[in-house]
């Protein structure tokens, strides 16, 4: 076997790396999921645990959402929280109805309204219809209180800031005095608006999506964010309050590929 010139060498090098950094883009950054967890509880009694499931872009039910939905049902955590672009279009939504049908129909669920359900035209009834029957409630500017553990939790959620009525205001209305308040808000944008309108109500968590990490991320430059995401990327902002955290989400937007920022699904314990 004779041996590679120097030029031949380098030509199978970038070849290669090509190759490589297509594997990563078009496979393992979409379906080889970051699991991260938080705790961020106050107390080492009756934590509350949680997961976010963000961005998913519905389009058919593949390997990876069996594994997703596997993995919270061993987690088995009280509450899951999904915080928008679940479907783009309303074809996709027995795609969607499978993948909630494998998590354990006895967790109860929370969703809300991203900008792509509103661009896609989605009919919101129906994926209210479809949400209900797998125990999760579509919260379009609504709250609710409910009893985990002896500690009363409050989920408010959000209409997409971009193409909806993002109304805090009125999705806080009648709103019960907990120890937990919990926001879901699509487009992290939202939160200098709630910062803005919380007055004295004390917000313990922000969870939002929208931006994917990025999608597509070179040597930590972002060439691209969308419209709704403002000064936020990803992972935590705690620099003032309400504390927030960003999923880099599961789906991916106009390109089908991410590089630089892993799909992720987030567990925490409050």
């Amino acid at each position: 076997m004779s041996k590679l010139s120097r030029r031949e060498f380098i030509k199978t090098g970038i070849f290669a790396s090509i190759g490589l950094v297509l594997l990563d883009a078009f496979w393992f950054e979409k379906y080889v999921i970051d699991w991260n967890y938080f705790d961020i509880s106050k107390s080492e009694k009756n934590k509350i645990k949680i997961v976010q499931i963000s961005d998913l872009h519905f389009d058919q039910l593949r390997y990876f959402h069996k594994s997703i939905a596997k993995k919270i049902n061993s987690i088995n955590p009280d509450l899951i929280f999904i915080t928008g672009d679940s479907v783009d279009k309303t074809e996709k939504i027995d795609s969607l109805n499978e993948f909630l049908l494998l998590i354990d129909h006895s967790i109860k669920k929370y969703a809300i309204t991203g900008n792509w359900e509103y661009w896609g035209n989605v009919d919101l009834t129906e994926l209210k219809r479809i949400f209900s029957i797998n125990n999760c409630e579509l919260l379009i500017n609504e709250n609710r209180t409910l009893s985990i553990k002896n500690r009363k939790i409050s989920i408010i959620g959000i209409d997409d800031f971009v193409a909806g009525s993002a109304d805090f205001v009125k999705a806080v209305e009648n709103l019960k005095e907990s120890e937990t308040n919990i926001v879901l808000s699509h487009c992290p944008e939202h939160r200098d608006i709630i910062t803005k309108q919380k007055g004295n109500l004390n917000i313990d968590l922000v969870l939002s999506g929208h931006t994917h990490g990025g999608q597509i991320t070179f040597l930590g430059i972002v060439p691209f964010k969308p419209k709704g995401s403002g000064r936020y990327l990803k992972g935590w902002y705690k620099e003032s309050e309400p504390k927030m955290y960003i999923s880099k989400g599961i789906g991916t937007s106009i390109l089908p590929i991410r590089f630089g920022a892993r799909a992720e699904m987030v567990e925490m314990d409050l």
